[in-house]
């Protein structure tokens, strides 16, 4: 019942769509072992969401010793303001986008845009200091650009 929406936030913080469906399990069983600190006077979609981004940070933690992390080339000039193509994008292209990110960049801008976190908040999660929070957000957002760019200019 809640798969489509597990995936769709843990395609965010992914490699691929394997590792996608691997944090989605891992937060399957979170959930059904914690099933009974579940409040069901509350509703149960925030409560899920929440241990989905919290097991997407942990295996960022997990594996961020074993990854490598390679820059994205920035291009240097900045890209026109093209809303008609940008408004063109699917999902999942957005997804595939987003998934190009080196996964230090990746993570910091799934948890400050799409998620809302404040730097400060990111930087305890991640174990970073604010300012890297700040950095990582920047060259993100320069990397996503330079891949919207590369995608779409033809």
């Amino acid at each position: 019942m809640f798969y489509a929406y597990g995936m769709s936030i843990t395609l965010r913080y992914a490699d691929s769509r394997g590792q996608a469906a691997e944090i989605l399990n891992d937060s399957f069983m979170k959930v059904f072992n914690n099933i009974s600190s579940y409040d069901t006077k509350r509703p149960f979609k925030p409560w899920l969401r929440r241990i989905i981004v919290n097991t997407s940070i942990n295996h960022y933690h997990k594996h961020k010793k074993d990854r490598q992390l390679v820059e994205l080339d920035l291009v240097k000039h900045k890209m026109s303001q093209r809303p008609e193509i940008l408004s063109g994008i699917s999902y999942d292209e957005v997804v595939d986008m987003v998934q190009q990110l080196s996964p230090a960049y990746r993570t910091v801008f799934n948890l400050h845009v799409i998620e809302g976190f404040k730097h400060k908040e990111i930087a305890d999660m991640l174990d970073i200091t604010v300012g890297t929070s700040k950095s990582n957000l920047s060259k993100a957002k320069k990397n996503l650009q330079s891949i919207v760019e590369k995608n779409f200019s033809q």
